[in-house]
């Protein structure tokens, strides 16, 4: 499908790339992982043809068609759903054409015309595109509205869905989920699983990468790393290789004592069983795989707070909206130092308005909302980045909080957000967004809060950092309330979930699997199939059938059927974990044949048959390997076909 053939790419005279070779195969779902400014994003403008690389080569097949997720999208009068179906060039072309041949006269072309348009399936394109608005977070409503009356994270999920619609063999997308909701990354994952040509994306969002990607490629000191699996096989893989280098080892050790002193804090206080089970399960996955990101930039935490009350926040009888228009009832909460809360909800449901009503900003329209002596809110949110002071650097952010504060004390603290030297003293108008994110963070720990409101804070925010976050979070020993699309960062920083929904707000007893589960039950009940416009004579019983509900028999069957389909996909689940299992133990046993390879008095003559036998174990091992993977591509492939076949 995608051959690159010694390349070498350079940007602004820096080199990117250096003498790579790649190949992706038709099908294969590809996540894109690597450094800021390591030339992930340049990759892609290589593949669109907005770049030209110093020497090399990359072919794709005669007539690929690809589509990709453009950045920005300039305000327009035009709807939602119009620029939408603009994505869909090929359809928007035959229509072009079908209004000139009205205009003509001209009958040949007409008919011509609207046979194509049957087979490309134009009268199901509309639909198509409501679905893809609803899924992404939409309501039905904003489908009429114009491009100019959404702000910029909305338009940038219109911009994702535009990609969606345009028919294509190679898909390219640049952070998909930056500006989505969990359930609309929920709804994303399960539509590019059902994806059937080719896709490449970038993304920090680990979770997301461990469900769509069958593979990925690393930039790793100017090559591309190609690994089998997701992001998690990519983790195992790259700590296997590190754990073998002394200094990287002793780094990873300071990391593990660091989440066991976690993990045992944890196991303490945890009331939950099946919370606490899946939640220590995940931090003991962690152990794993903290050594790949031994050579994080970043390392900090938040201070502990200089004094604490008991109970910080409680609201009573409250009633949460905007304006005179109550969103959520009958509110009563309670934050104790020490509470760690998810918040999860669908899209719309009154989680930002109840953020807002902790902070006591003028949501709650009733009710008794009462502070702790010493309660001290930490709040971000991506609007806060707006409020920053663009012609200040991140030294003078801290300082003007603590005039008092030594030089070095403020440049300490800046460094483990990976801001040293000129950039810590440079003006933040030229900085990234995840730069930006990094300033807000740091303001937010520097003030020392005992509560931490956290609306959707890894947005922009790169790997390495996200990982940081996670680990200042689980050390952090104020109160927390997060709202995130970040499922690794949830699991393993928050001990309970409320659910937000239907005017409420309340404890939820299950965990994030449970929660996918039912926002899909929900999805079910409120989405209907799309269907051909039909005849005027035929409508009216179309849409009688169309609105009969499941009969109490129809459901029970549905539910037997699902139950079958559960049965049936668990031991292929099982088969695709242990051959996941078998690839990690050859990937091991590979790395340790290498590294005995790599030993230069294995090649005195004295050592000749030692290395003869080390290099047929090098091929068999690699022969194996290549096997392994083959049975897993299809195993997986099966397990995806029945997992869709369930959630359809």
């Amino acid at each position: 499908m995608l051959t690159i053939t010694d390349l070498s790419l350079q940007r602004g005279g820096v080199w990117l790339l250096e003498n790579v070779n790649l190949t992706v195969q038709p099908g294969q779902r590809v996540a894109i992982v690597g450094a800021n400014g390591a030339g992930k994003s340049s990759l892609f403008q290589l593949l669109l043809g907005q770049l030209a690389p110093e020497q090399g080569s990359v072919a794709l097949p005669g007539g690929c068609r690809i589509a990709h997720m453009a950045q920005e999208v300039a305000a327009s009068s035009r709807s939602a759903r119009d620029f939408v179906l603009d994505g869909d060039t090929e359809l928007r072309r035959m229509e072009r054409a079908l209004a000139e041949a009205e205009a003509g006269g001209d009958d040949h072309a007409i008919a011509r015309l609207h046979g194509e348009l049957d087979i490309h399936e134009a009268w199901s394109a509309p639909r198509r595109a409501e679905t893809l608005l609803r899924g992404l977070g939409f309501a039905d409503s904003d489908a009429g509205r114009p491009v100019s009356a959404f702000s910029g994270g909305w338009r940038i999920r219109l911009n994702l869905a535009q990609a969606l619609m345009r028919p294509s063999d190679l898909l390219l997308l640049d952070e998909p989920t930056n500006h989505l909701d969990l359930d609309a990354c929920l709804w994303l994952e399960n539509w590019l699983r059902k994806y059937p040509g080719t896709l490449l994306f970038i993304s920090h969002d680990r979770d997301f990468m461990d469900r769509v990607a069958t593979h990925l490629v690393h930039f790793d000191q100017k090559q591309l790393v190609l690994y089998t699996g997701n992001y998690s096989a990519f983790e195992r893989q790259r700590a296997e290789r590190l754990a073998q280098q002394q200094a990287s080892f002793e780094r990873q050790q300071a990391r593990i004592a660091e989440i066991q002193r976690f993990i045992d804090r944890f196991k303490a206080k945890a009331t939950k069983a099946r919370q606490a089970q899946s939640r220590v399960k995940a931090l003991e996955r962690m152990e794993k795989i903290a050594p790949a990101h031994v050579d994080s930039p970043f390392s900090f935490e938040f201070p502990v707070a200089d004094k604490v009350s008991n109970p910080l926040l409680s609201i009573r009888h409250g009633v949460a909206g905007h304006g005179d228009v109550p969103i959520l009832k009958n509110i009563n909460v309670t934050l104790l130092p020490g509470t760690r809360v998810g918040l999860l909800g669908p899209n719309g449901a009154g989680k930002s308005t109840f953020m807002d009503a902790l902070r006591g900003t003028g949501t709650l329209l009733s009710g008794e909302r009462t502070c702790g002596e010493h309660l001290a809110i930490g709040y971000f949110a991506q609007h806060q980045l707006e409020s920053l002071d663009l012609d200040a650097s991140p030294f003078l952010h801290l300082q003007r909080l603590a005039p008092t504060a030594s030089e070095q004390k403020v440049r300490d603290f800046l460094g483990g957000f990976d801001f040293h030297g000129d950039e810590a003293l440079a003006p933040i108008r030229s900085f990234s967004g995840g730069e930006k994110a990094r300033v807000a963070l740091a303001v937010i720990a520097w003030q020392k809060p005992n509560l931490l409101l956290l609306d959707e804070p890894t947005n922009h925010l790169d790997l390495e950092m996200r990982q940081a976050l996670t680990m200042a979070l689980q050390n952090f020993d104020g109160a927390i309330v997060v709202v995130s699309h970040d499922r690794h960062l949830l699991r393993n920083t928050v001990d309970e979930f409320w659910l937000v929904c239907d005017g409420a707000v309340g404890e939820y007893e299950g965990d994030l699997d449970d929660y996918e589960r039912w926002l899909a039950d929900r999805r079910k009940d409120e989405e209907s199939p799309p269907r051909r416009e039909v005849a005027e004579g035929q409508e009216k019983s179309a849409n009688i059938a169309g609105a009969a509900t499941l009969t109490a028999d129809e459901r029970k069957a549905r539910k037997r059927q699902e139950a079958e389909l559960r049965q049936k996909l668990s031991p292929w689940r099982k088969k695709q974990g242990a051959l996941e299992a078998r690839m990690e133990q050859l990937q091991q046993k590979l790395a340790t044949v290498e590294h005995n390879l790599a030993d230069p008095g294995l090649y005195d003559d004295q050592q000749k048959l030692r290395l003869k036998e080390l290099l047929a174990e090098q091929t068999e091992l690699k022969r194996e390997l290549d096997d392994v993977e083959a049975e897993w591509l299809e195993v997986s492939e099966t397990v995806e076909n029945l997992e869709a076949e369930l959630a359809g």
